[in-house]
C-alpha cells in the first residue's frame, strides 16, 4: 500500500501519463492518497511561508510577526482543493466537455491532489534567497494538471485543458496589467 502511494508520487513528479491512464490509481484508496498528499503539501508550504514572513518582518521592523495558525493552513488547503476541483469540474465537464467525457467529481478531486505532488519541493525553500524557486513547483503543478485533465476528460488536444487550468491566472494577469496601465495614464478605478 505504501509502495503504491510512493509510485503515485514518483509518477506525478515525472509527469508520467500512465498515472492518469491507470484506473487503479483512482480506485478505493485513491481518495485517502489524495487527502494525504494535500495534507503533506499544505504542511510543507509552511516552510517558504515562514521564510517570507521572517524576511518581511525584518525589512519592516516588526518583531512579533506570526504566520497563520496550523488549523487555518489545513482548512484553507482543503477548501482551496475543493474550490479548484469544483471550478475544473464546471469548466471541464459542464461547459467544455468532449464527446466522450464522463468524469466524476471524485475522480477530478483525486486528479487535483495528484497534481499537487510537486509542491513537496517547497521543503527546499527554507531561506528568502530561494523564494523565487516557488515558481518551479507551481509551473510543475500546472503541467501535471494540464496533462491529467487532457487524459481524464478525454480531450483530443491540450488546448481545452490549458485554457481550463490557466484561465484564472491569465485573467488575474490581465487584471494586474490593466491596473498598471490605468495608473500610468493617471486614472484610478
Amino acid at each position: 500500500m505504501f509502495g503504491e502511494f510512493l509510485n503515485i508520487i514518483f509518477k506525478s513528479i515525472k509527469l508520467d501519463k500512465t498515472l492518469f491512464l491507470d484506473n487503479k490509481n483512482f480506485g478505493e484508496a485513491s481518495i485517502y492518497y489524495a487527502i494525504t498528499i494535500i495534507l503533506v503539501t499544505s504542511l510543507i508550504s509552511i516552510i517558504p511561508g515562514s521564510a517570507f514572513i521572517d524576511h518581511m518582518s525584518s525589512i519592516f521592523g516588526i518583531s512579533d510577526a506570526k504566520g497563520p495558525s496550523l488549523r487555518s493552513i489545513l482548512i484553507m488547503s482543503f477548501l482551496v482543493w475543493i474550490i479548484k476541483t469544483s471550478y475544473l469540474y464546471f469548466v471541464g465537464v459542464v461547459i467544455f466537455p468532449s464527446k466522450s467525457t464522463s468524469c466524476s467529481f471524485r475522480k477530478l478531486l483525486v486528479l487535483v491532489a495528484y497534481a499537487n505532488v510537486p509542491f513537496i519541493f517547497y521543503v527546499f525553500i527554507f531561506d528568502i534567497k530561494f523564494i523565487y524557486f516557488t515558481f518551479v513547483p507551481y509551473i510543475w503543478y500546472c503541467l501535471s494538471l494540464i496533462i491529467g485533465l487532457k487524459i481524464i476528460l478525454k480531450y483530443d488536444n491540450y488546448f481545452k485543458s490549458i485554457i481550463g487550468t490557466l484561465a484564472p491566472q491569465i485573467i488575474f494577469f490581465i487584471l494586474i496589467l490593466s491596473q498598471f496601465s490605468s495608473i500610468n495614464t493617471g486614472t484610478f478605478s
